[in-house]
């Protein structure tokens, strides 16, 4: 159901609110440039900082700007279930493509609380869910068996983005859930070795600065061309480095802005990039062309 490469996009910030102009565009650019997919309200999109409103905003904009070209997987998580079942609601309502729910966050619950919080919003909400696993953020991993559970019980839990960084779990989903259950990879550094074990894309942080390049890598992959997709994982791998010398979104964020693409501006208690990271960031972007 969900191939190629998504962009999990930047939240352009002026002056402490949502820049919707710069937003349009930047949503543009990724549809001419070839991403595959717009994927708002994510980490990468600061949605920890978001107001409830601006969440729901965010994703009505992005479902109205896109309008049906590519699909939008909006995210709706939350460590509070009743509040995910609340913005997975609005999502459907407001005709997202899927509802990307990460594993609740600072709680720690179990396996068996993590299975009873999908299923609690698989079953109220009748939308395509992917399940968001990245323990680094959350503190919390939700096992492959318990995937399999959620795969087996509710058909519209439909992917999983996998960001745990352990490519076992990869290989075990797949084989637990079957090939039609796309894995997608939370960690662009790790997409094509996913590719190879049977994952179907990637949610990317480093498709907001090269967007032709992780849609063509996986395109490449998908069409059979092993050498172009080692060529671009090897070309972008010390960009998608640098995008994690400090804190994401902190990085791309300040290439955007150094790319004149859209501002660099942050919420806390998210901070301006040290200057010596700076400096590295830099240097790998000229390295690249960007600048």
């Amino acid at each position: 159901m969900f191939s190629g490469s998504f962009v999990a996009i930047v939240t352009p910030l002026k002056d402490g609110k949502i820049d919707f102009e710069k937003f349009e565009e930047l949503i543009q650019m990724h549809i001419d440039k070839g991403t595959n997919g717009i994927v708002p309200c994510g980490t990468t999109g600061e949605s920890a900082t978001m107001s409830h409103d601006e969440h729901k905003e965010v994703i009505k904009f992005v479902v109205d700007t896109v309008k049906g070209r590519i699909p939008v997987i909006a995210g709706t998580g939350s460590n509070n279930t009743k509040e995910a079942v609340e913005l997975t609601k609005y999502a459907k309502q407001i005709k997202v493509d899927a509802a990307l729910v990460i594993t609740p966050y600072y709680n720690k619950p179990p396996q068996e609380g993590l299975y009873l919080h999908y299923k609690k919003i698989a079953a109220e909400v009748d939308i395509p869910i992917v399940i968001y696993n990245v323990p680094g953020r959350t503190g919390i991993s939700i096992a492959p068996e318990t995937v399999a559970r959620l795969r087996k019980d509710f058909k519209n839990i439909v992917a999983v983005k996998e960001a745990s960084g352990v490519l076992d779990n990869v290989s075990r989903i797949i084989e637990l859930c079957g090939e039609d259950f796309d894995v997608l990879s939370g960690d662009d550094a790790l997409t094509l070795p996913m590719l190879a074990l049977g994952g179907k894309g990637v949610v990317s942080v480093v498709a907001n600065l090269v967007p032709e390049d992780m849609a063509g890598m996986v395109k490449a992959f998908n069409e059979g061309d092993l050498e172009k997709a080692r060529k671009l994982h090897h070309k972008m791998f010390p960009l998608i480095k640098a995008m994690f010398v400090e804190t994401n979104p902190i990085p791309v964020k300040t290439a955007l802005g150094i790319m004149k693409i859209c501002p660099d501006e942050l919420r806390l208690p998210l901070s301006a990039m040290s200057e010596a990271n700076l400096g590295k960031l830099k240097k790998v972007m000229k390295e690249y062309g960007l600048i």
